[in-house]
């Protein structure tokens, strides 16, 4: 049987954009993410990450840079009582400089194949399942998979709205903040029925 999950970007939703990280001691988390993930999975929500990381297609970085930030995170989570369930990132782009990785792909946001992973490796429900993050790309890769997406103010985000106003495509709702977000999206689940 498959269940609700949610997608959360990284950079500018769970974390502070410093652009192109991938050095663990400049990680800096936003306050209350924590507590955010843990809410998510004792709702039941399998929570996974998705993140563009064109910084191994430029050359900045490795993709084995890009796994042990990932690993300093889920432990730091994990210390906390709180749990990423997969960790999927693209690390191409289209103007590459990096041997193999300067392609037009299927996974690099706003294409939904990061979260087409996930589905392969989980039993997901899409129409009960939520992206959270900073960035028109979030919003769509959520609509061209079916799940709703959540902007968030942080990173980009309040750019992102100054932009469009109130009204931003394929949002369905625009929170302050990852903790503004994932209280919208337990009340959405309570409201349609416990997700688990």
């Amino acid at each position: 049987m498959s269940g609700p999950a949610v997608f959360l970007d990284r950079d500018g939703t769970m974390i502070e954009d410093v652009g192109y990280l991938w050095r663990p001691a400049d990680v800096r988390w936003f306050p209350g993410t924590l507590e955010a993930v843990r809410l998510l999975n004792r709702a039941g929500f399998l929570v996974c990450v998705t993140t563009n990381q064109a910084g191994v297609a430029r050359g900045y970085y490795g993709e084995d840079d890009v796994r042990a930030l990932h690993a300093v995170m889920a432990a730091h989570l994990e210390a906390g009582g709180a749990r990423i369930d997969g960790w999927f990132y693209c690390p191409h782009h289209p103007d590459g400089t990096a041997p193999g990785y300067g392609v037009a792909c299927a996974c690099r946001k706003p294409a939904p194949g990061l979260i087409d992973q996930a589905c392969a490796r989980f039993a997901i429900d899409l129409t009960r399942s939520f992206v959270i993050g900073d960035k028109p790309a979030d919003l769509g890769a959520a609509a061209r998979a079916g799940a709703r997406g959540v902007l968030v103010r942080t990173g980009y985000g309040e750019d992102v709205v100054r932009a469009h106003g109130e009204v931003v495509p394929d949002a369905a709702y625009v929170a302050d903040d990852l903790v503004a977000a994932v209280a919208w999206v337990l009340a959405e689940a309570d409201r349609e029925g416990a997700p688990a």
